[in-house]
Parts: C-alpha cells; structure tokens; sequence
C-alpha cells in the first residue's frame, strides 16, 4: 500500500471515525482503524463491535492495500503536522510495518493485519428513508437530554424513534425518557418509513451521529431492521446496534387534563431559575414555584446555606399553586424552547406538568414534580 493525502482531509475523517474507538481496549485491533486505499480514494474504517464508520477520502494511491494501525496515535500525528502538508503512507513489506512521511518528519508505525479487523454486518435493512440533516439534528438536540443514564434501565438509555399518526398526519417521532423528565420532538414522516419498527438509537449512537451531521445541510439516509440502523451522509456511514428492549408505554405519562396554563417569558423565567438554585442543595436542586394572578415566586429554602426568592410576572388566572421541581431539569427544558414564551400546564402539586413552546406543538416536554 502506498498513498498520499492533504493533511486537512486526512484529519477530517480521521476526526469522524476515531471518536468511536475506546481509549482502552481488551482487544488490540479495536484500538486500530482500518485503512483500505484502491483508486483514487483511501476508506477509514473503525469500530467498538457495537458502533462502525466508515469515511472514504480523496488521495493519490499509487499502490492499493490495506491495513490497520493504532487511531489515536494517528490522529494525534497527523494532527500535529503543519497546515496545508502532503502526508505519503506506505505498508513495508519486509517489516510489515507502516511508514508516514511528511517533509521532514517520519513516522513508523506498528500494525495488525487488515483480514483480523472485524465487521459489523449490518443485514437485511427493512426500511429506508431520507431525512434532512437540520430536521436530525433537531430531534436529537431536543431529546438527547432528557436521556436516561440508569444502566439498569437500559431500555431507557437511548432516543426511541418511530411512527405515529397524530390527527390523520404521519410523523415520524423521537421520545426520550429517565422516568424524571420525558421530551418528545416529532415531524413528518419521510417517504420510506411508513410501517417502520420503533427502534431505541443507543446514547452514544445518538452522540455520534450528531458529531456527524453537525455541520452538515443535505440528505441523510437512514436504513433501519429490528436489530440495527445506519446513517449515511456524504462520505460518512455510520453503522449501529439498536437496543434489544421494550420502550415503555410513554403516552401514559404525557397529562391531558391539566387545565392551569402559565405562561412565562423564556428568559427570564431560566434567568430567575438559575440565580435563586444557587443556595439549593446539590443533591435535590430542588425550586419552590408559588404561582398565583399574574406573578411567579420561586423560591429556594437550604438549612445549610440560606434562603433565596423571586419574583416575575407571568400569565396566570387560575386557583393559586405551590409546585417543586427539580432546578437543572427546568434550566434544561427551557434552553430547548424557540420562542421567547414557555408554556406550562399544570394540575396539582403531585401529578406532572407539560411545557410547549408558545406555537410550537412538535415538541413537547414533561416534568415530574419534587416534594418541597
């Protein structure tokens, strides 16, 4: 094998497959990535056997071959070579070893055969659709918090997508849920996805795949089974295993009958929030709301550092309500809303309250309350 590449595009997609390589592995040829290079273009390959990239890249190969070679000592290289570089990579054969040159600067690298290096099969993929890149990532932007982290409940640690027909309209939804918080963001649902299964995307897949569309603006095509799902968009592939669980019955959860509407400018109510959670306790975080006509009290009451209100106005003409959350499940709920109004519904100091965006009915969040 013998090629060369620009620096900057070598790292670009050095950049996206490394980030599923473990720092630590039981397992050498995991911490490798795989370098194929035929044509005019060098294929990168990297997987944690639960998670696979694949970016291919521009270069000149004069000799095809494969390979594979530790990704994060590569990266880190090739990362620290100047701007605007040639990089040349050649596969000895009398060593076995890989060489990288660049002006003055060389580099031999130990490395693994390329037929040891696993692949993560994807199957028979039963559905396949496309998605604008802006659309994905507001799905995940809005849900991904809200994402459990309880180990034990590992069917809760992911992003549950699926399709619904909400008032005779096909959407295709994203739910996430730690039993404390629930956020669910839909939109229409793509040509393709009609009977799709609901699959739970895992929290790191979900982390990736945003990593990998963040600057992105086209297409992304998604292929789905029962068992795994992958992402295409440009030159990246990213492949996954799905959760291999049951997503709870959400829509038990989401309150239907909360007749107390509030509604509170974004900012200040967040503003408000944050400044008066400085004396809560690290553990609870916990808020007091005392809403009545027209204003809010929030309050916090800490034996062990002091008390803390405030007050704002809002929109409010129902009975009077006290109702305790917890501080940083507000905060994160109204750094996801796009209009300057939030949108509370509220029942009763024990049951759980629903906040929308003011106009916005494609995402929806609920909290449970706390005790205060």
């Amino acid at each position: 094998m013998r090629l060369i590449i620009e620096k900057s595009v070598f790292l670009k997609a050095l950049n996206h497959v490394t980030s599923v390589v473990e720092r630590r592995n039981t397992i050498p040829i995991l911490s490798n990535v795989l370098l194929s290079a035929e044509g005019g273009e060098v294929r990168l390959k990297a997987t944690d056997l639960e998670r696979e990239v694949i970016e291919t890249a521009a270069a000149s190969v004069s000799q095809p071959g494969a390979t594979t070679v530790s990704a994060h000592m590569l990266h880190d290289i090739v990362r620290k070579l100047p701007d605007g570089a040639e990089l040349e990579l050649s596969l000895g054969t009398e060593d076995g070893r890989m060489t990288l040159s660049s002006g003055q600067s060389r580099f031999v690298l130990q490395v693994l055969p390329a037929e040891d290096f696993p692949s993560l099969d994807a199957g028979d993929m039963s559905h396949r659709f496309e998605a604008g890149a802006k659309e994905l990532r507001r799905l995940i932007e809005k849900t991904r918090f809200a994402i459990s982290t309880e180990e034990t409940r590992y069917y809760l640690n992911g992003i549950y997508l699926h399709a619904v027909e909400v008032e005779g309209k096909e959407r295709l939804r994203a739910v996430a849920t730690d039993g404390h918080r629930l956020a669910q963001v839909e939109f229409d649902l793509p040509e393709g996805a009609r009977g799709m299964p609901g699959v739970i995307v895992p929290r790191k897949t979900v982390a990736e795949l945003h990593r990998l569309i963040e600057d992105s603006e086209g297409p992304v095509s998604v292929e789905l089974s029962n068992a795994k799902i992958r992402f295409s968009a440009g030159k990246v592939m990213l492949t996954s295993k799905l959760i291999d669980g049951t997503f709870p019955d959400y829509a038990r959860v989401i309150p239907e009958g909360n007749d107390k509407v509030m509604n509170v400018a974004v900012a200040d109510f967040a503003s408000a929030v944050d400044r008066v959670s400085t004396l809560s306790s690290d553990k609870g975080r916990a808020v007091k709301l005392n809403i009545e006509e027209g204003r809010l009290v929030l309050s916090v009451n800490n034996p062990d550092s002091g008390s803390a209100t405030e007050e704002i106005a809002v929109e409010y003409d129902s009975d009077p309500l006290e109702i305790g959350f917890n501080a940083r499940y507000l905060l994160d709920i109204s750094g996801q809303l796009e209009s300057d109004t939030a949108h509370f519904m509220l029942a009763d100091p024990g049951s759980p309250t629903m906040v929308t965006d003011n106009g916005d009915v494609s995402a929806l969040y609920v909290l449970m309350p706390m005790r205060v």
